[in-house]
């Protein structure tokens, strides 16, 4: 694992009234981009937190971005300096951290997280004027109107939850096909139900059976035999590894036999190092690459982790999540005319089919859309390692 930048302890910052906050918002610094300056980027982070199994190493790529970038140069000689802490998924220390970041660090954009601080901080966002690339993909922030700073870089939840029906739909053998979802009660468990649910009804799949299991549940024999009273053929994860495992360890204990799809969160190395064998045949939604896969984005990562003495045994696909993220957030400060989150968010919406390098979707983000792609993959766990089984497609496809 990555060894982390150290972090100072954060001082406790009152709730601060919204009329106060002119001064302080992400227009701070007016300065034209030249070589020799540091943009500032802050950064909420779950580490110690119910979702931090996959929080953890995803800020490890985000950080180990920037490392990499500023070994090489910075962006146009701009050097980035990220500041960032451990809100351990807790909205109020969301929030302290935030109001930390603008108004004592003066940063001029944020790599957020969770769904629920994400959407409960647009308005600030939006007032202060901060570009704000959450790991939430929650459809809610597909709306410019409420959140003209937030920029998607993956698949919204309901995108994916659509493209898994859709597969399902074309897939699916005899008969109606039926369907569970199996999530958390938080505002990243719940984001995509009702789309799917309303997707579903169209495309003829039958919703039998809905299901609330703790992001840190360790046991779920009740929800699963219960589920199992429904009998579904396939059954959407929207979790993280741990909890996705432990739903696989109890159908593979109480012999279900349903085809388990974990959104993305629920993919990855993770849920396999956790369910083992129970963990055999489950499919996944891919936004991000593995490190495992033979592509042409992935030769910077390795020559950043050979710098460390590493290798992508070391690393796992959050991490390449969270590098992939960073890496966009660069782009539209290397086409920013002005280091200000104005002008950040102007040269983000530059951004037209951005070549990742097959890392993730191309991304392309306008004045109108900040939603970067609809694209995902699917994998499946064969011989206890997830392999890609599909190309990039979305429902619309």
């Amino acid at each position: 694992m990555i060894t982390k930048w150290s972090k100072g302890i954060l001082l406790g910052v009152c709730m601060i009234a919204l009329a106060a906050l002119a001064a302080c918002g992400g227009e701070s610094s007016g300065a034209t981009a030249e070589d020799g300056d540091t943009v500032k980027i802050g950064a909420l982070y779950d580490i110690t937190g119910g979702t931090g199994d996959v929080g953890t190493p995803y800020s490890e790529g985000e950080e180990a971005y920037y490392e990499y970038l500023n070994s090489k140069g910075g962006i146009n000689g701009v050097k980035v300096e990220v500041i960032g802490d451990d809100y351990a998924y807790d909205m109020a220390k969301g929030q302290r951290l935030y109001q930390e970041l603008r108004d004592r660090h003066k940063v001029a954009a944020i790599l957020g997280w969770g769904t629920a601080d994400t959407e409960a901080l647009r308005q600030q966002v939006a007032h202060d004027k901060f570009p704000y690339f959450s790991a939430s993909y929650s459809e809610n922030l597909k709306n410019l109107e409420e959140s003209p700073y937030n920029f998607l870089t993956a698949a919204t939840y309901s995108d994916q939850g659509r493209a898994v029906v859709k597969w399902i739909k074309d897939n699916h053998e005899g008969g109606e096909p039926t369907l569970a979802l199996l999530y958390n009660d938080t505002a990243f468990g719940r984001s995509p139900v009702e789309d799917i649910k309303e997707y579903a009804a169209e495309m003829g799949v039958k919703v039998v059976d809905e299901q609330v299991i703790p992001v840190t549940a360790t046991e779920a024999q009740s929800q699963m035999l219960n589920m199992k009273k429904k009998n579904p053929d396939y059954a959407i994860i929207q979790q993280t590894w741990g909890a996705a495992a432990t739903i696989l360890r109890e159908a593979k204990t109480l012999d279900i036999d349903t085809q388990f799809i974990g959104l993305n969160w629920a993919t990855g190395e993770g849920v396999v190092e956790i369910a083992g064998d129970a963990a055999e045949g489950m499919l996944g939604v891919v936004t991000h690459a593995f490190p495992y896969e033979d592509l042409e984005g992935m030769k910077e990562i390795k020559e950043y982790l050979d710098s460390k003495g590493l290798s992508t045994d070391d690393v796992s696909q959050k991490f390449v999540q969270g590098w992939v993220t960073a890496k966009i957030m660069a782009e539209g400060i290397g086409n920013a005319e002005e280091l200000t989150g104005e002008g950040i968010r102007k040269g983000l919406e530059q951004i037209d089919q951005m070549d990742l390098g097959g890392l993730a979707a191309p991304v392309t983000f306008t004045s109108d859309n900040h939603s970067g792609t609809n694209q995902v993959r699917l994998a499946q766990v064969k011989d206890g390692k997830f392999e890609v089984i599909s190309d990039y497609f979305s429902h619309e496809d």
